[in-house]
């Protein structure tokens, strides 16, 4: 087993061996053409960031800057929005389903090193990979650890850590992230806090 099949099975591997150091270089080439695209280009976008990753649905919108490390190991579903500066590891693979939100300066790592440093200082490091469920909403600078899972319709609280999985239909907020509610259907007339829509055609 080469040091690429070692790191898709999530085992520990070497990242500059067996073409891995020369797929990230390209996919840099990619990720630099996106992120210096003029803004009167902005119709080239799509076509761009679908040449990066490796599957996504039809309508798919990632700000500004945006950087991963080979772009092929992450599937986005339809409707996938990402604001500025998200960072994808995806050394492991990254799976995010449908109608998800990603706010500003978001992290998502599937990346990691052995703790011992004898072991970390062998070269060794690995990916674990990462899910992220339906109609998610993640929060500005929240950071997503190696072997995370998020379920459906879940909401990720702004600056949460979130280390371990989190189940359907929660608000999840801290660090280490943790569930503080579930959602529920009196949630759906608000929009925000205590503020009721003032509209109909939200439902």
């Amino acid at each position: 087993m080469n040091q690429k099949e070692r790191m898709h099975k999530n085992l520990p591997y070497k990242a500059w061996l067996d073409g891995l150091a020369e797929e990230r270089l390209e996919c840099k080439k990619k990720i630099y053409e996106y992120n210096h695209l003029p803004p009167e280009r902005w119709g080239e976008r799509t076509d761009l960031i679908k040449n990066i990753l490796g599957s996504t649905g039809e309508n798919i919108h990632i700000e500004e800057p945006f950087r991963c490390d080979y772009g092929s190991n992450i599937e986005v579903g339809e409707n996938f929005f990402a604001n500025y500066n998200l960072t994808v590891l995806d050394v492991g693979k990254v799976t995010i389903g449908d109608n998800v939100q990603i706010a500003p300066n978001v992290s998502i790592y599937t990346a990691g090193h052995p703790v011992h440093p004898d072991s970390r200082n062998s070269g060794y490091e690995y990916g674990i990979d990462i899910s992220i469920g339906d109609n998610v909403w993640i929060g500005g600078s929240t950071c997503i650890l190696p072997g995370v899972h998020i379920g459906n319709n879940v909401v990720i609280g702004a600056g949460s850590v979130v280390t371990k999985d989190i189940p359907d239909n929660v608000i999840a907020v801290g660090n280490p992230c943790r569930v503080i509610r579930e959602i529920t259907e009196e949630d759906r007339k608000y929009y925000y806090k205590d503020k009721e829509f003032d509209v109909e055609d939200y439902r």
